[in-house]
């Protein structure tokens, strides 16, 4: 039945974001990533999960919210169905950090997909600044590759407060690597990667 759910879900975020990826200066590889992207829409975990070839598909995690997605029931079967990793924005406990979550569950295995605003944006046409965990987790696990992702159009095909997508035409585009360098302040790592996210946007 999950299984069968998976390529449901495949199926239809392609078919309603009707979505083409760019991979520039960085080719599909099966090593341990973060894929960090702009957000502007519930859909986007998803989309970009079910835009990787399936031999990353499968090796991959995205973070997504559980105030939305662990909502329900039908949520959280859809939820598990594409492997998402469900954090808790608003419960936060002292001992176990959301990072530390992530680290824990991704093992030696799995890539991440994260999205450092860490809620969706109003404005497509900025993008809020990077809250610090997408540092954390680089600080801590300095040998996983740091990847930016745009993505376009989302917003749209699935506004806020709608329950019904609408198919409209999107693009990803997933850019270089990136390193938290040695003893590289937070604040200017952040921004850095930032600016590696929406350099995208016109490449």
């Amino acid at each position: 039945m999950r299984r069968l759910t998976r390529q449901a879900i495949i199926f239809l975020a392609r078919a309603f974001s009707g979505y083409s990826v760019r991979w520039l200066d960085c080719q599909p590889d099966t090593c341990q990533r973060v894929y960090f992207a702009n957000h502007t829409s519930h859909l986007d975990p998803v989309v970009l999960w079910s835009a990787l070839p399936p031999e990353l598909r499968q090796l991959t995690r995205p973070v997504a919210a559980k105030d939305y997605w662990g909502k329900n029931r039908f949520r959280r079967f859809l939820a598990s169905s594409f492997n998402a990793m469900l954090i808790d924005r608003k419960k936060i406990k002292v001992h176990q950090s959301p990072v530390d979550i992530m680290i824990q569950e991704i093992k030696d295995i799995y890539s991440l997909i994260i999205f450092p605003e860490g809620g969706r944006n109003e404005n497509p046409d900025e993008m809020g600044e990077f809250k610090s965990g997408l540092y954390y987790l680089a600080k801590k696990r300095p040998d996983l590759e740091l990847v930016p992702v745009y993505m376009q159009n989302m917003n749209r095909i699935l506004p806020r407060g709608e329950y019904v997508p609408v198919p409209l035409l999107s693009s990803i585009t997933i850019g270089p690597p990136i390193w938290l360098e040695s003893g590289e302040p937070k604040g200017e790592f952040l921004a850095r990667a930032r600016k590696a996210v929406l350099d995208l946007r016109n490449a």
